[in-house]
C-alpha cells in the first residue's frame, strides 16, 4: 500500500490527466483555432475604395480542424456562410499535414488516458515494474504533452497559407485577402493541455520526496517496585 503522501500526489496527478483530456476534447470540438479579418480585394478594386471605405469590404473568418464560418462584405451587404473542412475542402489544402495534426491530437488524448490509468494504479498499489511506476508516467506524460500537433498547425498557417485557402474556397467571383489572423482559444487549449503534462511530470517527481514520519510518544507503562509489593 502506498504511503499517504504518494496517494495524495498520484491523486492530484490523476486530476491533471483528466483536465488534459477535457482540454484536448474541447479543442477538437470547437471552431476557434484561428480567427481573422478578411478584405474583399475584388470589391475594393472595382470601386477603387479609399481607406475610410475599406470597412464596407471587411469581413471575418474563424475555423477549427473540422468546421468554421465566415462573414463576407463585398459591397452587397453581409453574407454569412459555414465552412466544412471535410469532405471537399480538405482536398484543396495540405490534407496530409491536416490529418497529421488531428492524428497527433488523438495520440495525445490516448496517452493522457494511459497516464490517468497509471496515476490511479500508483495511488492504490505499489508497482512491481518500473514502467508502471513514476518512470512510466514520465514517458506517458512526455508523449501526451508533445508539441507536434500544434507545431504542425503553425506550419500549416505560416507555410501553407491555410487561412487564405479556407477563406477563398468556393469563391469564384471574389478574392478575399487576409488582413489579420490570430490563434484562437481552441489552439491555446492544446497549449494548456501540454502545460498540464509538464506540471504532471513535476508532480510525479515529487512522489520521490520522503517526508519524515510523525512518531507518537508512547505512554510510559507503570512499573511496580519492591515497596509497592511490600505495601
Amino acid at each position: 500500500m502506498p504511503t499517504l503522501w504518494k496517494q495524495i500526489v498520484f491523486s492530484f496527478a490523476s486530476v491533471l490527466s483528466i483536465g488534459s483530456v477535457v482540454l484536448l476534447v474541447v479543442a477538437l470540438a470547437t471552431e476557434r483555432w484561428i480567427t481573422g479579418t478578411t478584405l474583399c480585394q475584388t470589391g475594393v478594386d472595382l470601386v477603387n475604395a479609399s481607406s475610410p471605405e475599406l470597412e464596407q469590404f471587411t469581413g471575418h473568418i474563424y475555423y477549427g480542424l473540422f468546421q468554421g464560418g465566415k462573414t463576407r462584405r463585398c459591397g452587397l451587404g453581409i453574407r454569412r456562410s459555414k465552412i466544412y473542412i471535410f469532405p471537399k475542402l480538405i482536398k484543396k489544402i495540405n490534407s496530409g499535414l491536416h490529418m497529421i495534426i488531428i492524428f497527433f491530437l488523438f495520440i495525445a488524448i490516448g496517452f493522457a488516458v494511459v497516464s490517468l490509468a497509471f496515476c490511479i494504479y500508483n495511488a492504490r498499489k505499489v508497482p512491481y515494474q518500473s514502467i508502471k511506476g513514476p518512470f512510466g508516467l514520465y514517458i506517458w506524460n512526455f508523449i501526451a504533452g508533445n508539441a507536434m500537433g500544434f507545431a504542425c498547425f503553425l506550419a500549416a498557417i505560416q507555410c501553407h497559407r491555410l487561412t487564405e485557402h479556407v477563406a477563398n474556397y468556393r469563391e469564384s467571383l471574389f478574392t478575399l485577402v487576409i488582413l489579420e489572423e490570430n490563434l484562437g482559444f481552441s489552439f491555446w487549449l492544446c497549449v494548456a493541455s501540454a502545460v498540464t503534462h509538464i506540471v504532471n511530470i513535476l508532480v510525479v517527481a515529487s512522489s520521490k520526496i520522503h517526508l519524515p514520519k510523525i512518531q507518537t510518544k508512547k505512554p510510559e507503562e507503570p512499573t511496580a517496585t519492591v515497596d509497592d509489593f511490600l505495601y
